[in-house]
């Protein structure tokens, strides 16, 4: 991708932010949620995605600009489509990356579960800078493969998910979330009381 003469991106910023939808300024994006091309074939557990990244100027000596993961949208876009951008003023700059896949898999099952009960469910974007753009390169609904990508140190946002999102996670977890049955609690027998001492003689 060529360099767009966007600035250098200053201090990244690695928490996990909890956005609200209506910070996406662009409300009405003209995505590729028609009729998906017969060359596509999407399997049940993909999910077809746009990521929204924002930058927006900052005016201290730390920083120029802040990149942020804004909205993840439905969309059928194939892979390797280019970004385009879809919002731009003084203060603030949006584009659209298509092209991505949610994909659920089983050993994440618990992760899902988590999202999806929590009060805001997020779908967590991974992101990286290319030419001086933040571009997003993985997308998860796992609670918990999230929560790795920020311990490992990488860009990682949770941006709003799209409500018709969840009934979809919610079949899946019905399906594969297998919980752990609790362990009955185990009491100490005569002999195992004998060793750890009588506490409660006096």
């Amino acid at each position: 991708m060529a360099n767009s003469g966007m600035g250098v991106q200053g201090k990244h910023y690695f928490e996990i932010k909890y956005l609200q939808p209506d910070f996406v300024e662009c409300a009405d994006v003209n995505v590729h949620n028609t009729v998906m091309p017969d060359t596509v074939v999407q399997h049940r557990w993909e999910w077809p995605a746009a990521v929204i990244m924002e930058r927006l100027a900052l005016n201290n000596r730390w920083a120029t600009e802040k990149w942020e993961a804004k909205g993840v949208l439905r969309d059928t876009a194939l892979a390797g489509t280019p970004p385009r951008e879809i919002v731009r003023n003084e203060r603030l700059m949006q584009m659209l990356f298509a092209g991505l896949t949610i994909r659920l898999h089983k050993d994440e099952a618990e992760g899902y579960q988590y999202n999806i009960s929590s009060p805001q469910p997020k779908v967590f974007v991974l992101w990286r800078m290319h030419d001086d753009i933040a571009t997003p390169e993985y997308v998860t609904v796992s609670y918990h493969e999230g929560s790795r990508w920020m311990d490992s140190d990488e860009h990682v946002d949770g941006a709003p998910m799209p409500p018709e999102m969840a009934p979809w996670i919610a079949e899946f977890v019905d399906l594969y979330y297998k919980p752990e049955p609790r362990k009955p609690r185990k009491y100490a027998s005569n002999k195992d009381k004998g060793r750890m001492g009588n506490y409660g003689d006096s």
